[in-house]
């Protein structure tokens, strides 16, 4: 699990390509970094599966090649790099799981006082969970939902998450990967399934027939 609150930003060094996979291989400053842990990769969760002296390797399989945005990543790109969060860390953003729920787009970048107003479209599959002062994870940055209009929503990016992220070197018609926040999507499920057990109890119920096809 994270919480959308990005430790560093890292640099590809290397792409290697394998039967619809990707091999990354990241420049980070992460010294405590454990072979086999997990790290988000711009809102993906991926695996370390090799170390080096100030870099390390992530596989990056089919599946996730097909539904998020880390196959448009080039040898120079900047990513954002989140650890899992520790059982005595902080939740200092939102619970973000590092599983994409699909890719969106940047609209337009509009400068307002000391921030800017980025306008992102997502997907419809993603734009039912966005509610006004919610939580979303645009590429692993946790994030305040502060406009909402259709498939299209709005977040303040302040000077530090501007320089400190990916989101800073945004350019409108560019992709981002798009994380929900998870409580929307089990509370959907959850009531979807209270609906219709209520429906089921209510409904009137078939009358018994009799062999003869008499009411009983």
């Amino acid at each position: 699990m994270f919480t959308g609150i990005v430790e560093t930003l890292g640099r590809v060094r290397g792409i290697t390509r394998v039967s619809g996979a990707r091999r990354l291989t990241i420049e980070a400053r992460l010294p405590t970094l454990s072979l086999g842990e997990s790290i988000a990769v711009n809102g993906v969760c991926l695996t370390v599966s090799r170390k080096g002296r100030g870099s390390f390797q992530a596989e990056v399989s089919p599946e996730s090649v097909r539904r998020t945005a880390l196959d448009g990543l080039r040898v120079g790109s900047k990513v954002n790099l989140e650890r899992a969060l520790r059982a005595d860390g902080r939740l200092g953003g939102h619970i973000v799981q590092g599983h994409v729920d699909g890719v969106g787009k940047v609209v337009r970048i509009e400068p307002e006082a000391n921030a800017w107003m980025y306008t992102f479209e997502a997907p419809a599959a993603v734009a039912r969970y966005l509610v006004e002062k919610g939580s979303v994870a645009v590429d692993g940055v946790s994030l305040t939902v502060a406009g909402l209009r259709g498939r299209r929503f709005k977040v303040a990016i302040i000077p530090h998450t501007a320089s400190n992220t990916t989101l800073g070197d945004r350019e409108p018609g560019e992709p981002v990967n798009l994380e929900a926040d998870v409580l929307a999507k089990y509370v959907e499920k959850l009531a979807g399934v209270a609906g219709r057990a209520r429906r089921r109890k209510t409904s009137p119920s078939r009358a018994r027939r009799g062999p003869a096809g008499k009411r009983r």
